[in-house]
C-alpha cells in the first residue's frame, strides 16, 4: 500500500512538472511570437478579432483620437497655403518656386542635404503632422540585401525601419532593393530616398501597420508581389507569422500621421497606396504613378463604419500613363483631392460607396478618348436613390476632352458653391505645380 501511495505522488508530481512546463512554453511563445496581423482592403486577410490585439495594436489606440472635428477647415488650410505660395512666387520671393507649397518649403536650399529634417516641417493637409524620425538620429542603409526577415543585417533597410526609436534613413549609394517579406515598420521613421535612386522592387513592399508618424520619400516603389507565410519582425523584441500580403506597394493598416511624398509608384499586384482599417492623418502628395490598374483604395469595406474617422489629403500627385481606376476609391472618410493632374484613365479617376465626403478642387481631369469613360466619377454599385445625398463636390477643376464630375449632395447646389470659402489655385497651374511629381533626381549642393 505505501508502495502504491508513494507511486502515485510520484505520478501526480510528474503531471504536475509537465503541465507546468507546458504552459511555461506556451507563455514564452505568446511573447516571442504573437501573430502578426495585417491587411490589404477589401480582400484584406484578418487573422484575428479586434478583441485579441493588444491595446496598442488596435486602431482605436493610433488613429480615432487624431481624426479632426471639422476636415473642411484643415481643406481651407491647405488651399491658403497654396494661394501664399503662389502668390509669393509671382511676387518673386522664390527664384525656384513653384507654387507648390511642400516643394518651395524645402527644395530652393542648395544645401537641403545638410538639412533633410526641415522636410519634417514641410507637410500639409490631414497628415501634416507626420513629423517620421525628425527629433532622431541618421541612420545610413550601406546594404540592399534582405536575407534573413526575422534576423535582419545591420546596414539593411529592414535593419533600420523596425527599430523602437526614431530614426531618418538615409541611402550611402543607389540600390535596389528586393524584399523577400513585407517591410514592416516602427513608429517614428523617416524613409529619405533623397540623393541616391533608390527602388524598392520585384518582391514585397512596405507595410506601415498599427503605428503612427512615418514619411516615406522619394522611392522608386514597383513590381511589389504577393509574399508571407512566413516569419517576420517588425520590432528588435518581436517578430510573428504574416500570412499571404496581396503585393501593395504602401499598405496603411489601422495607422495615423502618415506623409508619403515624391515617390514613384507602378505595376504592383494590389493597390500602389492603400488605406484602410480606421487609419486617418494621411497625405499623399507629389507623387507619380503610372502603369496600374487599382491605384489607390482609400477605406476597408462597406460595412466596416469605423472608416469614418478616415481623412486623407491627395494633393500635387500626377496621375499618368497607363492607369485604370482609383484614383482613389473611398469609403465612409472625408478626402480632399487637391491640384492633382489626371492625365490618363481607362474606367474612371474617382470613385467611392459607402457615403464618402470627396471635395475635388483645383484638379485638371483629361478624359480618355473612349465616350464611354468620359465620367471622372464612380458611385461603385450603388443606386442613384443613394448617393445622390453624398457630398461630392467639384470646385475649380479643369475638365477636358469631353471630361464631366457628377456632383451630389451639398456639392451639388450652386448656393452651396457661392458661399463656400474653399478654393484651390487655379487648375491652369497644376502642370507646373505637379511638374516635379514622383521621386527627384537630387544631387548634393545643388538644388532638388
Amino acid at each position: 500500500m505505501a508502495v502504491s501511495l508513494r507511486c502515485l505522488s510520484l505520478c501526480m508530481f510528474t503531471v504536475l512538472l509537465f503541465v507546468t512546463v507546458v504552459m511555461a512554453h506556451v507563455e514564452v511563445e505568446k511573447k516571442e511570437n504573437p501573430d502578426l496581423r495585417t491587411n490589404t482592403g477589401q480582400s484584406s486577410r484578418i487573422n484575428t478579432t479586434m478583441a485579441d490585439l493588444r491595446p496598442e495594436e488596435t486602431e482605436e489606440y493610433w488613429t480615432h483620437e487624431h481624426a479632426v472635428s471639422d476636415p473642411d477647415e484643415v481643406a481651407s488650410q491647405v488651399v491658403m497655403t497654396i494661394r501664399n505660395s503662389t502668390e509669393r512666387r509671382n511676387l518673386g520671393y522664390f527664384s525656384c518656386g513653384t507654387g507648390n507649397p511642400i516643394d518651395d518649403c524645402w527644395r530652393c536650399d542648395k544645401s537641403w542635404h545638410k538639412n533633410r529634417k526641415r522636410l519634417a516641417d514641410c507637410g500639409i493637409g490631414f497628415g501634416r503632422n507626420a513629423i517620421g524620425g525628425r527629433d532622431g538620429r541618421y541612420y545610413v542603409v550601406t546594404d540592399p540585401s534582405d536575407h534573413d526577415a526575422v534576423n535582419p543585417r545591420p546596414g539593411t533597410l529592414r535593419h533600420a525601419v523596425i527599430q523602437d526609436r526614431p530614426l531618418w534613413i538615409v541611402f550611402k549609394r543607389d540600390m535596389v532593393i528586393t524584399l523577400k517579406q513585407e517591410l514592416i515598420m516602427n513608429s517614428f521613421k523617416t524613409i529619405d530616398g533623397r540623393g541616391a535612386n533608390v527602388h524598392i522592387a520585384n518582391g514585397a513592399c512596405i507595410t506601415i501597420q498599427y503605428i503612427t508618424n512615418v514619411i516615406i520619400h522619394g522611392l522608386h516603389i514597383h513590381d511589389c508581389k504577393p509574399t508571407g507565410n512566413a516569419l517576420v519582425r517588425n520590432s528588435p523584441s518581436h517578430y510573428g507569422f504574416r500570412s499571404m500580403a496581396d503585393g501593395d506597394g504602401i499598405s496603411i493598416f489601422g495607422s495615423s500621421h502618415i506623409w508619403v511624398d515624391h515617390n514613384s509608384l507602378s505595376n504592383c499586384a494590389d493597390g500602389l497606396v492603400d488605406a484602410v482599417m480606421a487609419s486617418t492623418a494621411i497625405t499623399v502628395s507629389n507623387n507619380y504613378f503610372t502603369h496600374h490598374n487599382e491605384v489607390m483604395l482609400l477605406g476597408h469595406a462597406d460595412s466596416y463604419s469605423r472608416d469614418k474617422v478616415m481623412q486623407v489629403t491627395i494633393a500635387f500627385n500626377h496621375f499618368g500613363e497607363g492607369l485604370m481606376q482609383r484614383m482613389p476609391r473611398c469609403r465612409h472618410g472625408y478626402f480632399h483631392v487637391v491640384n492633382n493632374d489626371y492625365t490618363h484613365w481607362e474606367m474612371y479617376a474617382i470613385g467611392g460607396s459607402a457615403d464618402p465626403t470627396i471635395n475635388s478642387q483645383g484638379n485638371r481631369f483629361i478624359a480618355p478618348a473612349n465616350p464611354f469613360a468620359k465620367e471622372v466619377t464612380k458611385r461603385v454599385e450603388t443606386a442613384s436613390g443613394r448617393w445622390r445625398h453624398w457630398n461630392w463636390r467639384s470646385e475649380g477643376d479643369l475638365l477636358l476632352n469631353g471630361a464631366f464630375f457628377t456632383p451630389s449632395g451639398k456639392g451639388a447646389s450652386a448656393s452651396y458653391a457661392r458661399a463656400s470659402s474653399l478654393g484651390a489655385k487655379s487648375s491652369s497651374m497644376v502642370a507646373t505645380i505637379t511638374s516635379g511629381a514622383g521621386a527627384l533626381n537630387c544631387r548634393r549642393s545643388t538644388q532638388c
